[in-house]
């Protein structure tokens, strides 16, 4: 009974809110609405698919969306496109972070608003903020690596 009582509230969440967790409908875009098809993919090494992403391979499988061509790892995906300071940061932008002591180890796209989406090894694809405490700390770089007709792309509405 419990399990489907959280079924029919989950279901009315979606229903009444519009169904993104990243976004009221009237700012939803086409990155946010890829990102949120995602939302909760659990996290699997090696992954590049919505069976199982690790943090490199979400982001290949959003921007293959928008035929964007990236490296493999977060590591290599750190060195393509241009520097952006974090102030200039906008939706699209890749963002790096030192998550093991050894340099870029972990990435994600900003979103906006001062979040990211990532797949989190212990959450899979969610969103987190780059001002909570873990992530500031680690945060490296980050890059703009998508072409201004990409970006209009990105940011049109549904």
């Amino acid at each position: 009974m419990r399990k489907r009582l959280i079924v029919f509230l989950s279901c009315m969440m979606l229903f009444i809110g519009g169904g993104s967790v990243l976004a009221d409908k009237s700012a939803s875009s086409e990155l946010i609405d890829s990102v949120d098809e995602v939302i909760g993919t659990p996290y699997k090494w090696g992954g590049t698919t919505v069976k199982g992403f690790d943090c490199s391979g979400f982001i290949l499988h959003i921007f293959n969306q928008f035929d964007v061509k990236l490296p493999r790892t977060s590591k290599s995906q750190a060195e393509v496109g241009n520097k952006v300071d974090k102030e200039e940061l906008r939706e699209g932008d890749l963002v790096f972070f030192n998550t093991s002591g050894r340099g870029i180890s972990h990435a994600g796209i900003y979103i906006g608003e001062g979040k990211f989406a990532h797949s989190s090894s212990s959450k899979g694809v969610t969103i987190s903020k780059l001002s909570d405490d873990y992530y500031e700390k680690r945060y490296v770089t980050a890059r703009r690596v998508v072409t201004e007709d990409t970006f209009t792309a990105m940011m049109d509405s549904k």
